[in-house]
């Protein structure tokens, strides 16, 4: 027999939605040990633990896979394809509304379109601390995105304003914000977008203690350190408005010890594989709820208390690594807001994390 670890790994069916299906009546296990609750299942299970995964991505309603699994169990190919054959029919209508909505789009959406070059003057000089320069990449490199589908998500934003500089990255389910000083420029607003390859090649010329020198000239970047110079072009996209993006509603907070904090999401309950909106890859997700006393507890998935937030895992290391504090501060509202990981010492550098849902 399997064990629901083992059917988890095998089928693609997380161990928390192997427990829901149970409860559900729709996928029991062969026999529950009776001390300890631990399921275990018949090898032929693991067939239908496929089929319930594959129907669940494609988003079959939990009744029809109820009436699916019993007609697969006995048989029923005619009731099977029916099945399937009317939710393929539901998604196709859904489709084509979803296009005639977009339709309705494209006219207002092309007259409010404005040129990248409007935000870029013909040419920008400023200086900027190497080393201040170099914590902010570190601090927003990580959520830079890397979909094709969206080039302008392929790169770090370069927001120049007065005298400082914020520098943004996002892959829509993750984003990081760092702010550094810089002299020199006291015109409009300047933003660029910074193709992640150069934002790199920049990285690696901050290593010295003088203050480097960046310059804008149309769509051309360039970052000088001493005798040593990189620079490309930008990208032609524009980039999300981040400042409507990042204001979140208050939430709780909670300060926690970065290395602690590392150790229980690494060691502490998972769930495992789990495939949810970001881009249908499975991810495991770490539960996290806040404690009376203002303690972040990693929880038990099977815990159906709203109070709990759950991210992709991986997600939330990179963040407390960008943070590059010993102790930060985690903010989180309802299940359904953004968690944010922001410093102690500096409300300008943070990054936030979409939450995903958890439905089962």
């Amino acid at each position: 027999m399997r064990s629901i670890g083992e059917m988890a790994r095998d089928s693609g069916l997380g161990v928390s939605a192997l427990r829901f299906y149970d409860r559900a009546g729709v996928l029991v296990p062969a026999w529950v040990d009776p001390e300890s609750g631990y399921r275990w299942y018949e090898p032929e299970q693991l067939e239908e633990a496929r089929l319930l995964a594959g129907l669940r991505r494609a988003g079959m309603p939990l009744a029809d896979i109820r009436l699916v699994l019993a007609g697969w169990a006995g048989a029923d190919a005619d009731l099977v394809r029916g099945l399937l054959q009317a939710h393929l029919r539901r998604l196709e209508a859904g489709l084509s509304d979803a296009r005639r909505e977009f339709s309705t789009l494209r006219a207002p959406l092309d007259h409010r379109e404005s040129p990248m070059t409007s935000s870029r003057p013909a040419s920008v000089r400023l200086t900027v601390p190497a080393a201040e320069l170099a914590a902010a990449l570190d601090a927003v490199r990580f959520a830079a995105g890397g979909d094709p589908e969206l080039p302008m998500l392929g790169g770090v934003l370069f927001d120049i304003e007065g005298d400082g500089l914020r520098v943004v990255a996002t892959d829509r389910y993750r984003m990081a914000v760092a702010h550094t000083g810089t002299d020199g420029h006291d015109g409009p607003r300047v933003q660029v977008v910074v193709p992640t390859p150069l934002v790199d090649a920049m990285r690696a010329l901050l290593g010295g203690a003088e203050p480097v020198r960046l310059g804008v000239d149309g769509d051309r970047v360039t970052l000088e350190a001493g005798d040593r110079e990189t620079a490309g072009q930008s990208l032609g996209h524009d980039f999300p408005d981040y400042r409507r993006l990042v204001s979140l509603p208050a939430g709780r907070r909670a300060l926690v010890d970065v290395a602690g904090f590392r150790k229980a999401l690494e060691t502490g309950p998972v769930r495992a594989g789990e495939v949810r909106e970001q881009d249908g890859v499975p991810c495991d997700l770490s539960v996290l709820g806040i404690a009376d006393g203002g303690t972040v507890t990693v929880r038990d998935d099977g815990d159906d208390d709203q109070n709990r937030v759950a991210v992709n895992r991986e997600f939330l290391l990179q963040a407390l690594a960008a943070g590059a504090r010993d102790e930060l501060i985690v903010e989180f509202g309802a299940p359904t807001a953004p968690l944010a990981i922001r410093r102690p010492d500096d409300e300008e550098t943070f990054s936030i994390l979409m939450p995903v849902r958890l439905e089962d």
